[in-house]
């Protein structure tokens, strides 16, 4: 079974073997091209429209199964690979492991945002950015420029206390968990971690960011953890709803995979440190 751990405690080759991975995965061309999934996604939900991968109840389930995928490629490079996950509202400044250069680097330099050091920055001629918003073609960040501070515990917290996963309008401006987790209101969790990190994780392309993966990691095991918090609650909407997607809808762009699918994160992977409770599934 497959086991995520936090980045926090890999070792020296755990680290290699992940950022490996991905300059394999970057090499042959499978990288950008969930980069341009992402993208397309995150141009075309919308809160008054069809919306799947954001701004709707489905961001999580979507995220989980895009993961997945993202998860099963680097394993065809390293089977022993899984997605570390970052814990922000412990590891909230720039001098975190995970921004070390023998990691996934540091801050952008002051001029451009390009990263400078570790091992996607643009002199290794390993990561280019090919799937772009602008003419940029090296990853930039800006850590902690956009926004000064990341989700602290308490606000993680007060968020886990949510009873109801969701509620209409389903869309950007609804109350419950989902949508204060995805950071659309309240604390502004994981929109605000795209915001601090700057550069392409600020944008619809952000996976250039190899962070992108680390960051989702831990808003599911967020989900995973409010499961656990809140058996009674499970996806809403169940069925009927206009413009999402419903718990037994099938969600793009896969054909055969749906939000109840999604719901049981045990069937594919565990966390190192599991929720003690399960929820309703």
């Amino acid at each position: 079974m497959t086991v995520r751990k936090n980045q926090a405690t890999l070792s020296a080759e755990e680290k290699r073997a992940f950022t490996n991975a991905l300059i394999e995965l970057k090499r042959t061309g499978a990288y950008d091209r969930f980069v341009t999934t992402h993208n397309g996604f995150i141009m075309s939900d919308t809160d008054s429209g069809d919306r799947v991968g954001h701004r709707s109840p489905s961001f999580l389930p979507w995220h989980r199964r895009f993961l997945l995928e993202f998860e099963a490629a680097l394993q065809t490079v390293d089977a022993k690979v899984t997605i570390p996950y970052w814990d922000w509202s412990a590891d909230r400044t720039t001098r975190s492991s995970l921004w070390a250069a023998d990691f996934l680097g540091g801050t952008g330099r002051a001029r451009d945002g390009q990263v400078t050091d570790g091992p996607f920055a643009y002199a290794t001629g390993k990561w280019d950015i090919n799937v772009r918003v602008d003419g940029r073609n090296y990853l930039r960040r800006a850590l902690g420029a956009g926004v000064a501070e990341l989700p602290t515990k308490a606000e993680v917290d007060a968020v886990l206390s949510m009873p109801v996963y969701d509620m209409a309008p389903w869309n950007s401006s609804s109350n419950g968990f989902r949508n204060n987790l995805e950071g659309w209101r309240g604390a502004n969790l994981h929109n605000r971690v795209h915001v601090w990190v700057g550069g392409q994780m600020a944008t619809g392309v952000s996976p250039n960011d190899p962070v992108f993966w680390m960051h989702h990691a831990f808003v599911d095991k967020l989900w995973a953890d409010w499961q656990a918090r809140n058996p009674r609650s499970t996806y809403l909407p169940a069925a009927g709803t206009s413009n999402v997607v419903d718990l037994h809808d099938t969600m793009r762009p896969w054909n055969n995979v749906t939000p109840a699918d999604m719901l049981d994160h045990r069937k594919f992977y565990t966390f190192d440190t599991e929720p003690a409770a399960a929820s309703q599934r």
